[in-house]
């Protein structure tokens, strides 16, 4: 099982790379291709959105066919989603190579936790949660300085061509070694109607929802565009803004999970690690284009109390039935995915819709709506259930 959750978890670091690389090349893509900023946030909400609408079915899949073949069969997807980007002439080739690549990248995560809530003691969910998450940002990391490297070196073009190979060759490792837990009875465990039939989940649902977009939609693309137009910063520059987020990004996940045990709590452990989440984002959007070094460290705050998503899982995951864990890690892993998609093409427009000078209005706007949506998320979460196993 160690090999399995190794193996699974190397698989998330690709994953995270995917979701956070356009943020560094943005500046490539937009003199190779004339592909502006706006149009690469319908990009990548493309990547989100697919990675959503396959939640369900990934559900179902772990559920009854289990994590190996579920996940080796669609990273291979990714594979060719990226070698699809790497020949990429327009943005017609990046939407739809986004989507393969989000597609492909849907079930890793969820793997993952899928054996964690089948085969480890339920109060020991959010603390293996976080570690994955905080191993597999390593790609983000990889997605930041280390890829403004070696798009430098190789291209960006040979850059993807490399990742490409290495996933598909994951691919073929999970193949290889992943091992499936043991089946559950299947006979009248209900379906995802269920789950949306219990309102327990719905405040948590309302959580994973709001907490997610922002860390996700500002580290993945607009950290990028924000650095570059507002302060003319280049790509290295860029590569060491997100780097800095990544890394707080990575305290923040391996953060919670201590921070539970701890305090006892994970209501309120979530409540607080938003609302100062919102706090950062608030802060961000009233020094929008003052100093690009304050940017950094409240951009570094967004990264680390926006890290709540595998506590807000663990919250989720205390009130679902054994025979339907898959489908209801997907469940909340669709409310996260989806919103942030949603989120990216929305912010998109905002962006287009304030042309001009000063840069900083727009992101200041962008700002305050990832704040808004997180306002909103924490005063729907107030009535939920405390569950702490």
């Amino acid at each position: 099982m160690k090999v399995t959750i190794a193996t699974l978890t190397l698989a998330y670091v690709l994953s995270q790379f995917y979701r956070a690389f356009l943020a560094v090349l943005a500046p490539l893509l937009a003199g190779d291709l004339g592909i502006p900023a706006e149009a690469l946030a319908q990009a990548s909400g493309w990547w989100f959105l697919a990675f959503a609408a396959a939640q369900l079915p990934v559900g179902w899949a772990l559920d009854r066919i289990g994590p190996r073949l579920t996940v080796s069969g669609l990273l291979a997807v990714a594979a060719v989603g990226a070698a699809l980007f790497a020949t990429a002439q327009g943005t017609g080739q990046i939407n739809l190579s986004m989507a393969l690549i989000g597609t492909g990248c849907s079930p890793v995560l969820m793997g993952s936790y899928f054996i964690f809530a089948r085969m480890f003691p339920p109060r020991v969910f959010g603390s293996l949660a976080g570690m994955v998450i905080g191993v597999g940002s390593l790609g983000n990391l990889a997605a930041s300085a280390p890829l403004a490297w070696a798009a430098a070196s190789l291209g960006w073009r040979g850059a993807i061509w490399g990742l490409a190979a290495i996933t598909l060759l994951a691919a073929g490792i999970i193949a290889a070694v992943v091992r499936d837990p043991p089946r559950v009875p299947v006979r009248g465990e209900g379906s995802i109607f269920t789950l949306l039939a219990m309102p327990r989940l719905w405040p948590v649902l309302a959580m994973m929802a709001a907490s997610y977009a922002p860390a996700a939609g500002l580290r993945g693309l607009w950290v990028g565009p924000y650095a570059a137009e507002v302060f003319a910063a280049d790509a290295a520059t860029i590569g060491w803004v997100t780097l800095a987020m990544g890394l707080a990004m990575v305290a923040g996940n391996f953060a919670y999970g201590p921070l539970e045990r701890l305090f006892g709590t994970r209501k309120w452990l979530n409540f607080a690690g938003n609302a100062l989440l919102l706090i950062c984002l608030l802060a961000l959007a009233l020094t929008a284009g003052r100093s690009l070094a304050l940017s950094a460290v409240l951009l570094a705050g967004v990264g680390f109390f926006g890290s709540s998503f595998p506590m807000v899982m663990a919250h989720g995951r205390a009130f679902l039935p054994p025979a339907l864990v898959g489908r209801g890690v997907t469940l909340m892993n669709l409310f996260g995915i989806g919103v942030a998609g949603l989120m990216q093409m929305a912010t998109g427009q905002i962006h287009a819709a304030l042309p001009g000078d000063p840069r900083s209005a727009a992101f200041t706007a962008l700002f305050l709506a990832y704040g808004a949506l997180v306002a909103l998320g924490l005063a729907l979460y107030l009535p939920a259930q405390d569950r702490t196993d």
